[in-house]
């Protein structure tokens, strides 16, 4: 991906203006052909065929499409726990029950999200996942994620670090995703795994 920044715009700002504007060219037959080809990768991974509990998230709009695959896991007997945003950006975490668990949950004027309407578990719930799937804009050849610029998922690694818990961390993304490299801060982590629909990728084993 060719990545040139506007004058006083972030590398990071940039490469998500770039990112985005791609996904929003995807149609609906995309959409749901990557989410159906995101799920049969993904559900061959050992870390998720080994899980007793995954905390996952809802796709949205453009992203690379979860449904599928939540609902296999939840077929499979697996926890699923989806987040639920918080005032701070922080995100609280409830059951994944199929779709009908779920609530689509407007906040502000951001996109709307759709997120586990029953039982709230805490913000702590996470530190209990045998594996975590992340959203994501971009993954690089060191497995550094590029997010939104929420920081929601920082707060997520941050708590997993504290509390000495070592999940496998898999993001899901688009095969025009996987760049040469993400700029970086010092807070951010490093994934174990890439999932994109022609394929996985590994960066490290987890812990």
């Amino acid at each position: 991906m060719r990545h040139i920044a506007r004058p006083g715009e972030s590398d990071k700002r940039s490469l998500r203006r770039e990112i985005l504007a791609v996904r929003n060219g995807l149609t609906a037959d995309d959409l749901r052909e990557t989410s159906i080809a995101l799920a049969g990768r993904a559900l061959k991974l050992p870390e998720l065929g080994q899980a007793g509990t995954v905390a996952a998230y809802v796709s949205v709009g453009s992203e690379p499409g979860t449904r599928a695959l939540l609902d296999a896991l939840h077929a499979r007997g697996v926890r699923v726990l989806l987040p639920a945003l918080l005032p701070d950006n922080d995100l609280d975490w409830g059951p994944y029950e199929g779709g009908a668990s779920l609530a689509r949950v407007q906040h502000g004027g951001r996109m709307a999200l759709f997120e586990p309407a029953g039982e709230r578990l805490g913000p702590d719930a996470v530190t209990t996942a045998d594996a975590v799937l992340l959203p994501g804009l971009a993954v690089d050849a060191r497995g550094m994620r590029l997010g939104r610029g929420g920081g929601s998922y920082d707060r997520v690694l941050a708590r997993l670090e504290q509390a000495g818990a070592h999940p496998a961390l898999v993001v899901l993304l688009y095969d025009s995703e996987v760049v040469e490299h993400v700029p970086e801060e010092p807070h951010d982590r490093p994934v174990h795994a890439v999932v994109t629909p022609s394929g996985v990728r590994r960066f490290r084993p987890a812990s």
